[in-house]
């Protein structure tokens, strides 16, 4: 069963990775990812205030491992940091990588103290 609520958490959330991330590229005329910055972000900000509610596992498959695993992108946080840096924006690479990582874990931590306050 958490197999298929895992997939179905994906199922939503890579799709709105994508619109996401087009629509927040769109309106930067920029080599830097604000896009992924943004989904990464959101998605490690709604896995913090997942983890600080005491849920039942497929909620947590669900939402948790489903959803925010396919909103938030490593993968794409590494090729755009390479192409970056391949590209001689290494500044930009280097804040890609910083930014993400400061924000990812900020915003993590912000959504569970926040939700575990209540």
């Amino acid at each position: 069963m958490s197999v298929l609520l895992i997939a179905i958490g994906a199922a939503l959330g890579a799709p709105l990775r994508y619109l996401t991330d087009r629509a927040v590229q769109s309106r930067h005329d920029s080599a830097f990812p604000w896009g992924t910055l943004t989904v990464n972000v959101a998605g490690s900000l709604l896995l913090g205030a997942v983890l600080a509610v005491p849920a039942d596992p497929g909620v947590t498959a669900l939402v948790g491992t489903g959803f925010c695993g396919a909103l938030t992108t490593w993968s794409t946080l590494s090729y755009e940091t390479l192409r970056l840096a391949r590209s001689g924006a290494r500044r930009h690479a280097y804040a890609n990588v910083l930014a993400s990582v400061v924000a990812g874990l900020g915003a993590a931590f912000l959504g569970y103290a926040v939700v575990a306050a209540f």
